[in-house]
């Protein structure tokens, strides 16, 4: 039992001190690896210091990770006519789960009129822009089958063409 505690001891210093080594100004660190540069005076400024010396002016702390700092004016922008033609299209699969920050719409196991065959679909809008880029449709089969990239490139056709109608809908508003 004295043994396992002597051991643990020495793997605990062992792993202070490689950790300290990481550093570079530790216990092996010669600071050699710093970056430095000299300013108008010729003197040689360290940039650690000099950013150590900034968040301190500004107040700053770790506990800054956790506070809510986002700025509420900035938003992430998602294609609306994608979005909904999305929805009016793949309208025959449940929405499992729905995004509109991140532009993913993730649909469960449905099938198509007329069709046997179970598929799921996961929708992606990448961009603002009514595009062909801004779109990409990811689809299985029931039981994880691969589905044939002429269907998926159906969908996301079908799906940019119902786009495109709600656009032209929209703007006779």
């Amino acid at each position: 039992m004295a043994n396992t505690r002597i051991y643990k001891l020495i793997l605990g210093g062992l792993l202070v001190v490689s950790l300290s080594a990481c550093g570079g100004r530790g216990l092996f660190g010669s600071g050699q690896n710093e970056r430095r540069e000299n300013d108008q005076n010729g003197f040689s400024r360290d940039y650690d210091s000099a950013a150590a010396q900034t968040a301190a002016e500004r107040g700053d702390s770790i506990f800054d990770l956790f506070a809510n700092n986002d700025d509420p004016n900035v938003t992430l922008r998602v294609n609306k006519y994608l979005w909904n033609a999305s929805l009016d299209v793949l309208n025959f699969m449940p929405v499992q789960a729905a995004d509109p920050f991140t532009g993913t719409i993730s649909m469960g196991y449905g099938r198509p009129q007329g069709s046997s065959r179970a598929y799921r679909a996961t929708v992606f809008i990448t961009d603002p822009a009514l595009d062909a880029r801004s779109l990409r449709v990811s689809l299985q089969g029931s039981g994880g089958a691969a589905v044939a990239t002429d269907t998926t490139r159906a969908i996301e056709d079908a799906i940019l063409t119902r786009a495109r109608q709600l656009r032209i809908a929209d703007g006779k508003l």
